[in-house]
């Protein structure tokens, strides 16, 4: 499932290094701190790896 913003793509990069221990779980927020508790790593490494060629910055709904 590849991400459909930049935003989104940001924000499962950040919840994939706190499920890897590169960064601290208590410093996510919004988003990355959702897809964290619910996303498993491979879920987070398929949305944090799409390409980020022509997404626009966020989408709304």
């Amino acid at each position: 499932m590849p991400a459909k913003s930049k935003a989104q793509q940001q924000a499962a990069g950040a919840a994939l290094a706190a499920k890897r221990g590169q960064l601290d779980r208590r410093d996510l927020e919004g988003a990355s701190k959702s897809m964290y508790e619910s996303m498993t790593e491979k879920e987070l490494e398929e949305l944090a790896s799409s390409d980020r060629h022509d997404k626009p910055a966020h989408v709304n709904g």
